[in-house]
């Protein structure tokens, strides 16, 4: 975990992280990650989704964190939604929480997480909600990290081979 940095992308940059964030982004969905794009999932879509997180991101409307190891790789990324209703400028979204197949299990997650609520906290952010597959390694990960579950809902989307998966949904307050 000690040869993994987590930093925050600022707007000027993010463009700059579109090509490896497109590498995690489909390693993970080949890997079977329910993360909104099903198989086959071409390299160009990853891409273009990529490109609209940086428009986001330079527009303030997401922060957006990476994990590089030290060699300067992304093996991990998230999110924090910011743009949301104007009657809930205490909260954000948190998405696409991403660490590549070949750094897993070395705590990347977690300090991405981590990260996540420093920046939500420095963003005047107190509540956060996500979700993830039912029982999955995500799910695990979020009740480790002291996030609450809400509930389950079976069927709520389909994983990248096209079965249906159970979403649970969670919230932290900071």
């Amino acid at each position: 975990m000690d040869d993994v940095t987590v930093r925050r992308v600022r707007g000027g940059e993010a463009g700059d992280y579109v090509e490896a964030l497109a590498d995690v982004l489909v390693d993970c969905v080949e890997g079977g990650a329910s993360v909104s794009f099903m198989l086959p999932f071409p390299r160009d879509k990853a891409v273009a989704f990529w490109r609209g997180v940086a428009e986001a991101v330079e527009q303030g409307e997401r922060v957006l964190l990476v994990a590089e190891d030290r060699d300067g790789t992304v093996v991990g990324t998230v999110q924090m939604i910011l743009s949301l209703p104007e009657n809930q400028p205490h909260r954000a979204d948190v998405a696409k929480m991403l660490v590549h197949r070949h750094a897993r299990r070395r705590g990347v997650a977690a300090r991405l997480m981590a990260a996540l609520d420093d920046e939500a906290r420095r963003e005047g952010r107190s509540v956060l909600v996500l979700d993830a597959v039912t029982g999955g390694d995500a799910w695990r990960l979020y009740e480790r990290a002291g996030w609450q579950r809400v509930g389950d809902v079976p069927r709520f989307a389909l994983m990248p081979d096209g079965t249906f998966c159970s979403t649970t949904f969670f919230f932290k307050h900071l």
